[in-house]
C-alpha cells in the first residue's frame, strides 16, 4: 500500500497512526477528523477536567516533537465511503482516496429524545460539552444524572465534590447490571450513597420538564425530581451512518473479524465504532480506553498484510474513579458466570470478586484493590483464547 486514511482522529486513530509507522508503513497518511481539536484524552472529562483541577494542555495524547509525518485534516467529517474507486467523500465536498482505510470513526453521546433547545441538559463525550457543562456545576445547584453507567457516576462523583445536590436515576435494577451483574453492580453503587448521592433504582424516566431551561424530570412513577442541571449518560451510539451502501457490513457497529478487519478488503475499524468478534463468536463493541489503545496495532497488521496475522486480543478491560475510589473491571462476565470474593467484603466496600465460567477465570472486578486486581487480570491476560 502508497497511501492509507484514518478517518477518525480520536485516541484509536492516533493509535492507529502510531502503529502504522512502527510497522514499517512509509507511504502517504492522511488523518480524518470531525474535531478541530488535536487528539485528547477523554477519560478526565468525567473527572480532573470537569472539576477544573487541570486544564485543556494536560488533556493531550501526542508528546512534544512526535512526528508520524501524516496529512492532518481537521474539523472535517466523512460522509460517504466508495469502496470501488477506493474514496472517501468529506463534508466539505471533496474527495480522499487511498489504498487502505482505517475507520476510526467513534461514538456519540445518545441525547435525550426533544431537548436539543432546552438549556441546562448536557451529555458528555468531547471538550466543549465538558466546558458547557462545567460552566453549570455551580456549589448549591441540583443535579439529576440519567443513567448509572461510569460516565453518569463520575459526573455524579464529580459534581459531589464541587458541592451540588445529586440525585441518579438508573432505569435497570441495579447500576451496572450488565457488565457488573446485579449483585456486584449494587456492591459497587453503595458509593453513592456513601457520598450523599441519592439513588433511584429500577425506575424510567417519563420526560424533562422546561419551556426554555430544564426544571425537572419526571419520572414514570410519578414523582418529579426538580433540577437545575441534568446530564444524560445512556450510552453511545456508534458514527456508522455514513457507510450505509458501502458494502461495509454493520450491526452495532462496523462488523469485523477478530482481527479488525471488514467486509471489504483493504479496510479495518478499530475504537468505539468498531464491533470486533470476540472469542463466543459473536460481535461486541468494546469502548474503553484501553481497547482504543491496544487493538490498532493488530488491525494495522491485519491491513498491511491482508488478513488477520492470529494475534489474542487481550480482554477488555476499564476502569472508573468514583468519589475516591478506583474501580476496575478486566474480562467478560455473563449470567452463566458465578463469582467469588477472593479479598475483602462486599460490607466493606474494598474487594476484588473473580468471575469463572465452568471453573475458568473470565472476568476480575477490583474496588480499591489495585495491586491485587493487576495481578488476577496478568493471569486473564495469559489464558489462552477459547477455539
Amino acid at each position: 500500500m502508497k497511501s492509507i486514511a484514518v478517518i477518525g482522529a480520536s485516541l484509536s486513530g492516533l493509535s492507529a497512526a502510531r502503529a502504522l509507522r512502527a510497522q514499517g508503513f512509509e507511504g502517504e497518511l492522511n488523518i480524518v477528523g470531525a474535531e478541530r481539536n488535536r487528539p485528547y484524552d477523554r477519560p478526565p472529562l468525567s473527572k480532573e477536567y470537569l472539576a477544573g483541577d487541570i486544564d485543556e494542555t494536560c488533556l493531550t495524547l501526542e508528546p512534544e516533537g512526535e512526528d508520524l509525518q501524516a496529512n492532518w485534516m481537521l474539523g472535517l467529517s466523512a460522509t460517504h465511503l466508495d469502496a470501488g474507486t477506493r474514496s472517501v467523500t468529506l463534508s466539505d465536498g471533496s474527495q480522499l482516496t487511498a489504498d487502505g482505510f482505517v475507520l476510526a470513526t467513534g461514538s456519540r453521546a445518545r441525547a435525550w429524545p426533544d431537548t436539543e433547545h432546552l438549556a441546562g441538559v448536557h451529555v458528555l463525550r468531547t471538550i466543549d460539552d465538558a466546558d458547557r457543562l462545567r460552566a453549570e456545576l455551580i456549589p448549591g445547584a441540583t443535579l439529576v444524572v440519567i443513567g448509572a453507567g461510569f460516565i453518569g457516576a463520575e459526573v455524579a462523583s464529580t459534581a459531589r465534590k464541587l458541592g451540588l445536590d445529586v440525585t441518579v436515576v438508573e432505569a435497570a435494577p441495579s447500576p451496572l447490571i450488565g457488565a457488573l451483574g446485579p449483585q456486584l453492580g449494587s456492591a459497587v453503587a453503595r458509593l453513592h450513597g456513601d457520598n450523599g448521592t441519592r439513588l433511584h433504582c429500577g425506575v424510567g424516566v417519563a420526560g424533562l420538564t422546561g419551556a426554555h431551561r430544564v426544571t425537572g424530570v419526571d419520572l414514570v412513577d410519578g414523582r418529579h425530581l426538580p433540577a437545575d442541571v441534568v446530564v444524560v449518560g445512556i450510552g453511545g451510539i456508534p458514527n456508522t451512518e455514513w457507510l450505509a451502501g458501502s458494502g461495509i457490513e454493520l450491526g452495532n457497529g462496523v462488523l469485523c473479524d477478530r482481527g479488525g478487519t471488514t467486509s471489504i478488503p483493504g479496510v479495518v475499524a478499530v475504537g468505539d465504532c468498531a464491533a470486533w468478534m470476540d472469542t463466543s463468536g459473536g460481535h461486541r463493541r468494546v469502548e474503553h480506553w484501553t481497547g482504543a489503545s491496544e487493538r490498532p496495532a493488530i488491525a494495522v497488521s491485519s491491513l498491511l498484510s491482508g488478513e488477520y496475522q492470529g494475534q489474542q486480543v487481550k480482554p477488555p478491560y476499564f476502569w472508573s474513579d468514583q468519589y475516591g475510589s478506583r474501580i476496575q473491571f478486566a474480562g467478560i462476565a455473563g449470567p452463566d458466570t458465578e463469582f467469588t470474593i477472593e479479598e475483602g467484603s462486599l460490607e466493606a466496600g474494598s474487594f476484588l470478586a473473580v468471575y469463572r465460567r465452568d471453573g475458568q477465570p473470565v472476568a476480575v472486578l477490583g474496588v480499591d484493590q489495585v495491586r491485587l486486581f493487576t495481578r488476577w487480570r496478568r493471569q486473564l491476560c495469559a489464558l489462552p483464547a477459547p477455539l
